[in-house]
């Protein structure tokens, strides 16, 4: 079985290719199963569709990888907490964990008082210092 940091690594390199192709640096992997089901990155410029993000480019591939909407028995691991667009996609997904690296205090679900899906279980911090590091080097660059 693999930790939570050997799949948040994953998806730290998600966020570097976003980082380098100039998208806000944010991956995401879901697993299950000690099995990986989706592996993304941020497609908001590439797409040019504010809906792109990495969350949710992960759950509609891990719905398609399983055949069905529904993520039980999965995990999601993603660099920056989820905004509300993504927290609501998830909550519907009805996933079973979600482990995030960096608190994002603006603009992430978790201050908007918003919850998941009941049965969902969420870990906040885990690589929070790697996966900060990367989006502030990120806005920093592009100022």
């Amino acid at each position: 079985m693999f930790t939570d940091e050997y799949y948040m690594k994953m998806a730290l390199q998600q966020a570097q290719i976003a980082f380098e192709k100039e998208e806000v640096p944010i991956g995401c992997v879901i697993v299950s199963n000690d099995r990986i089901l989706a592996k993304t990155h941020n497609l908001t410029e590439t797409l040019n569709d504010v809906t792109a993000h990495a969350e949710m480019q992960a759950i509609t591939s891990a719905a398609n990888y399983l055949g069905g909407k529904y993520l039980q028995n999965c995990t999601m691991y993603v660099t920056l907490e989820p905004c509300v667009m993504c927290s609501g996609a998830l909550s519907w997904s009805q996933i079973s964990k979600v482990v995030i690296g960096a608190r994002d205090e603006q603009r992430g679900f978790i201050n908007k008082h918003l919850q998941l899906h009941p049965k969902t279980e969420i870990v906040v911090g885990v690589m929070d210092h790697e996966c900060s590091v990367i989006v502030k080097e990120f806005f920093k660059n592009r100022r």
